[in-house]
């Protein structure tokens, strides 16, 4: 796996070049501003940029936006946010750019395995969601959205897709078999108007409604 790396703190920049090492991973580029990555990007169009939310040039949301820019310019390139602080709406934000995303706190970024399950959920198309950012989402969702007709059983279900664990792990979490879980999945895409389809991910289409607060569209 190739990695263009965004993080502006040096010296948390070589230790993430070390664990990306450890992880199997290439980083072929690390730089230190939103500039500087998209022009990375661009140059070395890698698997997966990993990109930290606030950095140069004013270090407010400059890697969110350049990770949005990625998005639209160079859309087969997978983007790993990575942030001191739960941000929902930078979350929100960068999902509704559909699947190959994930968002993580930096202090989770020090595990391996976890680090290295969320750079693979996201070069295969799918979602890695801080479980504490996943937790912020749903504390801020509204009454009036798409997931009401959800049970409480497949809103845990979903939260935990969002983090994008498979069945297996799922199961594992809230004590299900492999076949009650599917049945839930299969709840959840009926209710909310997922059909199976060839050309959509249903499960980042689900966990877009949930950000979004509206009826997903299957093609």
């Amino acid at each position: 796996m190739r990695i263009v790396l965004a993080e502006d703190s040096l010296l948390l920049r070589e230790g993430l070049v070390r664990l990306f090492d450890e992880a199997g991973a290439q980083v072929v580029a690390a730089v230190g501003d939103a500039p500087e990555l998209l022009a990375a990007v661009r140059e070395y169009r890698p698997d997966v940029a990993v990109v930290d939310v606030r950095m140069p040039p004013t270090f407010t949301d400059d890697g969110l936006r350049a990770a949005v820019e990625i998005r639209r310019t160079v859309p087969g390139t997978a983007v790993l946010m990575l942030s001191q602080y739960v941000e929902e709406s930078y979350a929100a934000d960068l999902l509704t750019t559909g699947g190959g995303v994930g968002y993580l706190l930096k202090d989770r970024v020090a595990k391996l395995g976890e680090l290295t399950d969320a750079l693979e959920r996201v070069a295969a198309g799918g979602t890695a969601l801080d479980p504490e950012v996943v937790a912020a989402l749903f504390s801020t969702r509204t009454r009036r959205d798409p997931l009401e007709k959800l049970s409480p059983r497949e809103r845990e279900v979903l939260a935990l897709m969002a983090e994008g664990r498979r069945n297996q792990a799922i199961g594992r979490a809230l004590t299900l078999s492999p076949g009650t879980v599917e049945k839930h999945i299969a709840a959840i895409f009926d209710k909310l108007g997922l059909p199976p389809s060839a050309d959509d991910h249903r499960r980042v289409l689900a966990v877009l409604a949930w950000l979004r607060g509206t009826p997903p569209t299957a093609s």
